[in-house]
């Protein structure tokens, strides 16, 4: 039993719904962002194993380590990236799958397994004995610290109407009364859930800390080979993942069955359009300007969320 309970959880990390099934996902959603930002800008955009193809030619280059740098935290970096966002898409992806499968308090593990990435990257570039690695992790985490504390605000939103810190409870909840975007509350915790969703992806306008055109990657300045790789799969990964977690907490996810999967897939599409649109419609901010953002605006938004959940709107 023992053995048969430690093959099953390998199955799970490693196969499905764990690193193979996220990352070739989420590497297909990665070329439809690129798809689709191509059509936008009137050019044909590349194939659809583009994305498979750049990390294959990854993997098979060899990983330079900088002199004088942290080999131990630059090594470790990217395998920390890759090991949360294959943690936290598994644990999402079993919840909505195998609703009893899930534990109390998962939704509080997956969101420390969710900056995971994000910690890496700070840990990698200081790691990295490069300025521009320097300042890129010094950037990531000042976002960090601005647009934890606003995401944390709205999926509170969410917690105070489910009274549960279970992913299961949540989508039980809202196949009995609803999706939590329907309400008041709710739909001002989706937006500034939205704004903090761009911001872990570190995409525009909040790709502050790598801005390829002032840092040349930040953080990723000195990775090649296979580290890159990594890291590029692990965000490809939270590109499905952080999605599907945007679903499941504010647009309702049922039991699986063709239709509710049909209508699952035509809200997680939904949330990746948001995504992109903003992606290719915005300017890079200033990192005063995304502090500004999320400690004022979004931060009072979000405390405005949590009294109009408290008295039940």
């Amino acid at each position: 039993m023992e053995w048969t309970q430690l093959l099953t959880g390998v199955f799970y990390t490693i196969v499905f719904p764990g690193f193979l099934f996220a990352s070739t996902v989420g590497l297909f959603l990665t070329w439809v962002d690129r798809k689709v930002t191509a059509i936008v800008q009137s050019r044909v955009g590349p194939p659809w194993f583009q994305p498979y193809a750049d990390i294959g030619k990854l993997l098979a280059k060899k990983m330079f380590i900088p002199r004088g740098s942290q080999a131990i935290g630059f090594l470790a970096a990217p395998l920390l990236a890759v090991a949360g966002s294959t943690l936290a898409t598994a644990i999402i992806l079993l919840a909505l799958l195998h609703p009893g499968s899930d534990f109390v308090g998962d939704l509080i593990v997956l969101l420390y397994l969710m900056v995971l990435p994000s910690i890496a990257l700070v840990i990698g570039g200081a790691s990295s004995r490069s300025p521009f690695g320097a300042i890129g992790a010094g950037r990531e985490l000042s976002m960090i610290l601005s647009y934890e504390l606003a995401f944390l605000l709205s999926i509170f939103t969410v917690l105070i109407k489910v009274h549960s810190v279970r992913l299961s409870d949540i989508v039980a909840y809202q196949g009995a009364h609803g999706a939590i975007l329907g309400s008041v509350s709710g739909f001002i915790a989706f937006v500034v859930a939205m704004y903090s969703l761009i911001a872990k992806l570190g995409y525009l306008p909040f790709d502050i800390a790598e801005a390829d055109t002032e840092l040349i990657g930040g953080p990723l300045a000195e990775y090649s080979g296979s580290g890159l790789a990594l890291f590029k799969l692990s965000r490809a990964m939270m590109f499905f993942c952080l999605p599907v977690l945007m679903v499941i907490l504010f647009l309702g996810a049922t039991t699986p069955t063709a239709l509710s999967i049909a209508g699952f897939l035509l809200k997680l599409l939904a949330v990746l359009v948001i995504i992109i649109v903003v992606k290719i419609t915005h300017a890079r901010l200033k990192l005063d300007q995304a502090l500004r953002l999320f400690w004022g605006y979004l931060l009072l938004v979000a405390i405005a969320g949590v009294v109009l959940a408290l008295v039940g709107w």
